[in-house]
């Protein structure tokens, strides 16, 4: 656990050290989750990372490497480490028996100092995370506004979409309805020319049978009746 912690140091989020140091704040979180896979401590607030000035110190020295990341982030770990060892847990903790009257009154006031300055940052970073909320909120209400008006954008153009289409495929329909009909028609009207012709043609062919009938019976008649006969014709 850390207890670096300086007086009157200040605590940055995510976003404030994205902004500091110039990169995404996805960014951020990937070389801090690369630091903690190495060994390297942060200060939290339940699963949320909060920065201080040596920790965005070592965001800097693995944006700026170009060795890769696991193998900067275990040298700042290791150099974290190092620095921690001088640091001591009851330097910064008083205990519920703690009698600090029998202290020099200066190592009391530089305590109390110590703990006022922690406090001060704890609230700092209430603050930040309250903003931060606000803001998230506000994000995504929007979001759900505009994925509302999408929505309905989409279910409008859908809707036209297939008004459209209904009207396309009943245009289609009379237009089908319509030729199928005059195509009707045509054939009606052809089958009644074709069986006129044929009407047509079996009168003829039977008048032209009438006539060689005729022919044939006057050939086989007696002279006379021929000569009568092509008189008449010639009438």
């Amino acid at each position: 656990m850390r207890y670096d912690i300086q007086p009157n140091e200040r605590a940055f989020s995510t976003k404030e050290v994205a902004e500091e140091v110039g990169i995404a704040t996805t960014t951020v979180r990937k070389y801090g989750q690369a630091l903690e896979r190495n060994g390297y401590e942060f200060f939290k607030d339940g699963d949320r990372r909060i920065f201080v000035r040596s920790d965005i110190e070592a965001i800097i020295v693995i944006r700026d490497t170009e060795k890769p990341i696991d193998i900067t982030a275990k040298d700042l770990a290791y150099q974290q480490k190092k620095r921690l060892e001088g640091f001591n847990e009851t330097d910064l903790a008083i205990s519920d028996t703690y009698d600090m009257s029998s202290q020099d009154p200066n190592q009391v006031k530089d305590l109390l100092k110590v703990l006022a300055n922690e406090l001060a940052a704890t609230r700092e970073m209430n603050v930040q995370l309250k903003n931060d909320m606000s803001q998230l909120k506000t994000t995504v209400s929007k979001l759900q506004q505009d994925h509302h008006v999408i929505s309905s954008g989409v279910g409008n153009a859908a809707q036209k979409a297939q008004a459209k289409m209904d009207k396309i495929t009943e245009q289609q329909n009379k237009h089908y309805e319509t030729l199928l009909k005059q195509e009707k028609q045509k054939s009606e009207f052809l089958l009644k020319e074709i069986q006129n012709m044929r009407d047509e043609q079996q009168i003829e062919w039977r008048s032209q049978n009438d006539f060689n009938k005729r022919l044939e019976e006057a050939v086989h008649k007696p002279k006379g009746i021929w000569e009568r006969l092509i008189s008449k014709f010639r009438n």
